[in-house]
């Protein structure tokens, strides 16, 4: 039965860069699909660099192959921090780096980082975020107007950085398809949770399955163990490839090793709950 607690919001805009309906792309019947997914114009723009990937003979290559590729780009290298005034004693500043809301996300993902990272999904994917700090139940919500503050922080858009997670995302698809993908193109990961504060309640199937409306940017874990330690409750879903954004072994470094994390846009999705 479908919950009545509360009348589920808009899930998101009516466009997006790629080319599906956003409330299709957003359904439990796309996941069950798991078509290829990409964004407009990011690989026909970056033609060197897939060319570059293309002779990669392994995951770890082609990984040190695309940071490179960003660092000499963007400029990501900390001899190429931009100085504010001159003379030995200036003020310099890093520019921003997907690196860097990597981090940030890791810390907690409802900082400034955070909000970047799930703008970035409502701009390229159409999808709402439905948490930041606070429930976002309506575009009118108090919580809507701080998640538009922090995700336009001019501290980091001052190098292209929703292009940069456009790469990101194209790479990791690539990634994705050359070594990992399994054939029917989704991979079963676990989320731990105490409370579905952060989850709308889409529809309850039956005692253990139901449709959740995620966060349009969340973390699951390919190992359950891990899970469980983030909360009582064990979300397992089948993620399709096409919805994830990061995975932890997709770069030869990076601030989120060693919980087996994934990146995963968000959308209703069809998930079994165990209790512990």
């Amino acid at each position: 039965m479908r919950d009545t607690t509360e009348e589920l919001a808009c899930v998101g805009h009516s466009t997006n860069l790629v080319g599906l309906p956003t409330a299709l792309l957003a359904s439990p019947h796309f996941n069950e699909a798991a078509p290829e997914l990409h964004i407009s114009g990011v690989r026909e723009m970056n033609g060197s660099l897939f060319e570059m990937l293309s002779h990669a003979p392994d995951l770890a290559s082609a990984g040190e192959a695309f940071y490179k590729y960003m660092v000499a780009v963007f400029g990501l290298d900390p001899e190429q921090q931009e100085r504010r005034s001159g003379g030995p004693g200036g003020v310099r500043h890093f520019r921003s780096s997907y690196l860097r809301l990597l981090k940030g996300w890791g810390y907690d993902t409802n900082a400034r980082e955070g909000a970047v990272l799930k703008g970035w999904v409502e701009s390229r994917f159409g999808l709402f975020p439905t948490f930041h700090k606070a429930p976002i139940p309506r575009v009118t919500a108090p919580a809507w107007a701080t998640y538009v503050e922090e995700k336009m922080a001019s501290r980091f858009h001052n190098n292209a950085i929703y292009s940069q997670l456009d790469l990101l995302y194209e790479f990791c698809q690539w990634a994705l398809g050359r070594f990992l993908c399994p054939p029917d193109r989704k991979i079963r990961l676990y989320r731990g949770v105490n409370d579905f504060m952060e989850h709308q309640k889409v529809e309850q199937v039956d005692s253990r399955q139901v449709v959740i409306r995620l966060n349009n940017l969340v973390s699951f874990s390919s190992e359950r163990e891990v899970a469980d330690c983030f909360g009582d409750t064990i979300l397992e879903a089948w993620v399709p490839t096409c919805k994830i954004l990061f995975f932890n072994t997709l770069l030869p470094t990076h601030p989120l090793n060693g919980e087996g994390e994934y990146l995963v846009i968000g959308g209703d999705y069809l998930v079994k709950a165990t209790y512990l």
